[in-house]
């Protein structure tokens, strides 16, 4: 009996040895991913924190709101560990920031460090003054990555920058992509043309770009606005028109001059976190396995969303 077990013993030893260094089934997820959720319109794993501060950097000083993924949620909170991706988001024309919290939120509950810029909120704002904006909000992120008792000290993966914003914002966006070769990604909410043309500096955009619209929109209407956008746009590229969203159906909340569609606010919104999520995740480097969503059947067949691409 004795013998019978000695000799068994080597055989469970090599077992066990090789048990503990066969690869795993799932690969490490990289310390600059956002921790991965089940669908990228529902809330990601991260507790959402914001900082009320004040941006200066490349000549431009303003007031700003930034949301970023924490250790807890609330104002000031720490940065949860490892690098996070940066994002500047340009509001509306009129539009106060705080019209796009369920928006922001939902970013940085996935990783995103979003600058949320509140200049050029008056009545005659700057196109190319807001793009310099959004511009000087990644410069700062860059700069606070590496500045000692920053917040963001070390939190920042400064190779992977995307900008966004709706209407106004979202034109400025495009302008701020087309000036900044650090941005790898640009995903716009109801772009409207600016002064510079957003539709111009579209077409000089190499890296990818995506348009969201709403086939109701009154204000900035996808044939008006995206549309062009896109048709002026070079691969990669894609336009994502959601059947009966609305203009003001991106913010949290309507006001004075704002439009209605035959969609409901929360689908809108939820339809919109779905495919700008997805689109950024995957553009920049972050998840590989949303492909399919991005540029395949998935995101052809999205039921209420219309699509258009380029890949």
């Amino acid at each position: 009996m004795l013998r019978t077990l000695m000799r068994a013993v080597p055989a469970i030893m090599l077992a066990v040895a090789a048990t503990l260094t066969a690869p795993t089934a799932l690969a490490a997820t990289p310390a600059s991913a956002p921790a991965v959720a089940a669908d990228p319109a529902a809330p990601g794993a991260f507790p959402v924190a914001y900082s009320d501060l004040t941006v200066s950097a490349a000549g431009r000083s303003y007031s700003a709101r930034v949301w970023y993924p924490g250790t807890s949620a609330g104002a000031n909170a720490p940065v949860a560990p490892g690098l996070h991706p940066g994002l500047a988001f340009g509001h509306g024309f009129f539009q106060d920031i705080s019209k796009y919290e369920n928006t922001l939120r939902h970013y940085a509950s996935w990783g995103f460090i979003t600058v949320t810029p509140k200049s050029q909120g008056g009545i005659s704002p700057s196109h190319t003054g807001f793009a310099d904006d959004l511009n000087a909000a990644l410069t700062w992120l860059t700069a606070q990555n590496s500045t000692t008792g920053s917040r963001f000290a070390g939190a920042v993966d400064t190779s992977r920058y995307a900008l966004s914003g709706h209407s106004m914002g979202g034109g400025a966006a495009l302008l701020a992509a087309s000036r900044n070769p650090a941005v790898k990604s640009v995903s716009t909410l109801a772009a409207a043309e600016t002064n510079p043309s957003a539709v111009s500096a579209s077409a000089a955009l190499a890296i990818p770009a995506q348009y969201v619209g709403g086939s109701k929109d009154t204000v900035a209407g996808v044939g008006s606005h995206q549309r062009k956008m896109y048709d002026a746009k070079p691969a990669p590229t894609q336009l994502r028109v959601i059947t009966g969203g609305f203009h003001c159906g991106f913010t949290d909340s309507g006001g004075f001059g704002c439009d209605s569609g035959s969609v409901s606010r929360a689908e809108q919104q939820r339809l919109t976190r779905a495919v700008t999520t997805t689109y950024l995740l995957y553009t920049l480097g972050l998840d590989a396995s949303l492909r399919d969503q991005v540029w395949g059947a998935a995101a052809q067949n999205l039921p209420g969303v219309v699509y258009d691409a380029k890949p």
